[in-house]
């Protein structure tokens, strides 16, 4: 996950699909800008050549929806909500929740997971994002649409975490982790915010409460790093990653 605007090479497609294979990586997490919609088709072209699955698809765009019928892809759309103004809570989930409708339609026609992605504020709370998807399921039937949780945006949750991992464990799509540092330490340094895993001070315990409460689906690993080579990045965290399994969560 962000590999591919955080990525330092710059990669092609196919340059991407390669770096993948080497690192023995099966499922990618697409994040895009501008600059590479001209190159949405080869991208899916690349990870079925060189046999990756194409996990997730960052927001959205509208030349997605004929790819992904031409090419029969199922990926996960990850995708913020709405930070609502409204007076009250009931409101505020409603006006979230409304403000998803195009994209819950749309991603149900495909026939793909629509994943409500943190990433600060009340739209990024946990009890806020499965209010608005308990909504959608209840009032329109939108069974595809859960959550998708990133540790990176998500340090001002750790002391409550324990609990908030019961709450989202039914509800997760998938869970992008990373290193993690106190939230003050990473308020006083930027640069703290995204570390290879093993290398911050809290993601053992984290991982221990992703382990104990039984999730069992998808996890992900990112670079997010725009001075970085995304391989070496990764590679960084697939071995720190190794290193807190084998000496911690066992």
């Amino acid at each position: 996950w962000c590999i591919v605007p955080f990525d330092a090479k710059d990669r092609s497609p196919k340059e991407r699909a390669e770096m993948l294979v080497r690192l023995g990586l099966k499922h990618v997490a697409y994040d895009w800008r501008a600059k590479h919609v001209q190159e949405f088709e080869d991208e899916i072209l690349q990870y079925k050549e060189h046999g990756l699955n194409y996990f997730a698809f960052w927001d959205w765009h509208p030349s997605m929806e004929p790819l992904i019928r031409k090419h029969k892809i199922k990926p996960q759309i990850w995708k913020m909500m709405r930070n609502s103004t409204r007076a009250t809570q009931e409101e505020k989930v409603k006006d979230a929740a409304e403000g998803l409708l195009p994209m819950v339609e749309l991603t149900e026609s495909l026939g793909l997971k629509l994943g409500i992605y943190n990433h600060g504020g009340w739209a990024g709370q946990p009890e806020n994002m499965i209010a608005v998807a308990k909504y959608l399921r209840e009032n329109h039937k939108a069974e595809h649409v859960g959550l998708v949780y990133n540790f990176h945006h998500g340090h001002e949750h750790m002391e409550n975490f324990d609990s908030l991992m019961k709450q989202m464990k039914p509800w997760l799509h998938c869970l992008n982790i990373n290193g993690m540092d106190d939230a003050a330490a990473v308020a006083a340094d930027g640069n703290r915010k995204i570390l290879d895993i093993g290398s911050g001070r809290h993601e053992i315990a984290l991982l221990k409460t992703v382990r104990d409460s039984g999730y069992d689906g998808r996890i992900g690993i990112l670079d997010h790093r725009t001075q970085l080579d995304a391989e070496v990045s990764l590679k960084a965290n697939m071995d720190g990653l190794r290193k807190l399994v084998r000496k911690n969560l066992k």
